[in-house]
């Protein structure tokens, strides 16, 4: 399939980093969680594509974040430690060339994401827990 196809079929939204997304799960569950003004969902998790040339901006959240990979192209995680260094994760599926199928971003960690150099698309999956709010979200 290509990233317009998944695009129109799995009716994404523009994500305000950047990209596409569409949340597919949000627990009925919620609770109240230390650090977080108000109750949460247990877990969250969307679909997220980028295109070539698209990316998703430096932001943090207050949870952590799975990644996984769907389809499409190699995507680079970009994340920046405590000590402001740069640390690149390459989630795709050649995992014999160095990618991982999923990935952790611990929680309030910036980071952002782009498409490998000569990759179309990716397609990846993210799950948060506890579960995503905008409330918890800041871009850089």
């Amino acid at each position: 399939m290509t990233a317009k196809q998944y695009v129109d079929f799995l009716q994404m939204i523009p994500h305000p980093e950047g990209g596409f997304y569409k949340e597919n799960f949000r627990s009925n569950q919620s609770l109240e969680f230390p650090g977080f003004e108000g109750e949460r969902s247990i877990c969250t998790s969307i679909y997220f594509l980028l295109e070539q040339g698209q990316t998703s901006s430096l932001h943090r959240i207050k949870s952590d974040e799975i990644w996984y990979f769907h389809d499409g192209q190699t995507l680079e995680i970009i994340e920046l430690d405590e000590y402001g260094n740069e640390i690149i994760t390459r989630l795709g599926k050649n995992i014999l060339d160095g990618d991982v199928l999923q990935h952790v971003v611990v929680a309030g960690r910036w980071f952002g994401a782009r498409p490998s150099l000569g990759a179309s698309f990716c397609l990846v999956g993210c799950q948060v827990s506890p579960g995503f709010d905008f409330k918890d979200f800041e871009l850089k």
